[in-house]
């Protein structure tokens, strides 16, 4: 027989015992008495001892009616309590949030976003980790990864932040002295800047005329390589080649003249901006609002 006793039954003998009488208790769950009589029956049976003393006069509570009494009362004021953290903590998150990021985009975008969060919700403990590879998933190291492109892995969520596109682009200064690419093969005849990243491929590019259309391949040429795109970006300001990068690091130097775009009428690869979250973290208040905030931050 189960001698579970539930959280409705608790609540249940709670306001039998505060009511005094079955008859009283009735009213107050609106019962008949039978049907409060029927119910205490069930739970002592369940639990196999006698939990009030009934006369014609009055009821009292045995010596276990007087323990569950004792126990039920803290049990549901702890969950009381309970409910009201929860509830505070849907409009004022707190606790750990561990982001990761890529290098560039981390130090340029999110560092800032995450100190404007700090602010919004000063309970929230945030640290901030930058990489150049995304870490695992199975090693537990982050709630909230940002990065270029949706992951392969099944066992967390992506949520596209932003869209972003790569681009071809050179300094004047290096399009002045190598000439200027019209098409792919005489983009292949040009000087790179090589960054090894992640999982992208290094030594080739493939363009695209337009969605759904064949790529060529570009077969890349680079004395020059790295594996941060900050100093990637600087070599190319510098004139030392041509650059494939994500819009979201080189647009600026594109509206300034700094850097200028090369084969626009080609679609390079995306690089679509995601927050990756582990399945078992989805769900958590302050990663939610988290991947919000930074979602309206990088609207356009």
């Amino acid at each position: 027989m189960n001698s579970r006793v539930s959280l409705p039954d608790l609540s249940f003998f709670v306001t039998l015992s505060r009511a005094g009488s079955l008859s009283a208790a009735g009213r107050e769950l609106q019962l008949s008495t039978a049907a409060v009589s029927k119910r205490l029956a069930q739970m002592e049976s369940r639990l196999g001892v006698a939990l009030l003393i009934r006369t014609t006069r009055r009821m009292g509570l045995t010596v276990e009616g007087e323990l569950l009494l004792t126990h039920a009362k803290q049990w549901l004021s702890e969950l009381d309590d309970l409910e009201r953290l929860i509830g505070q903590a849907k409009h004022d998150p707190s606790g750990l949030l561990r982001v990761n990021a890529t290098l560039g985009f981390g130090r340029n975008h999110i560092g800032p976003i995450i100190s404007r969060f700090a602010r919004k919700y000063p309970e929230i403990e945030v640290q901030l980790s930058l990489s150049v590879d995304p870490p695992s998933i199975g090693d537990d190291l982050f709630d909230v990864c940002i990065r270029f492109g949706a992951p392969p892995d099944t066992r967390c969520i992506a949520r596209q932040l932003a869209v972003n596109q790569r681009v071809l682009c050179a300094s004047p200064h290096y399009l002045a002295q190598h000439g200027i690419p019209k098409t792919p093969l005489e983009l292949s005849r040009h000087r790179f800047i090589g960054i090894r990243q992640g999982s992208d491929t290094f030594g080739a590019i493939r363009l695209r005329r337009s969605r759904g259309t064949k790529s060529e391949l570009v077969k890349t040429h680079s004395p020059m390589t790295t594996n941060d795109g900050g100093v990637a970006v600087q070599w190319a300001l510098d004139g030392h080649g041509v650059l494939l990068r994500a819009q979201w690091d080189v647009q600026k130097y594109l509206d300034s003249g700094r850097l200028v775009q090369l084969l626009g009428g080609y679609l390079m690869p995306d690089a679509d901006i995601y927050a990756v979250i582990p399945a078992h973290h989805r769900t958590t208040v302050r990663v939610r609002r988290f991947v919000e905030f930074v979602a309206q931050a990088l609207r356009p």
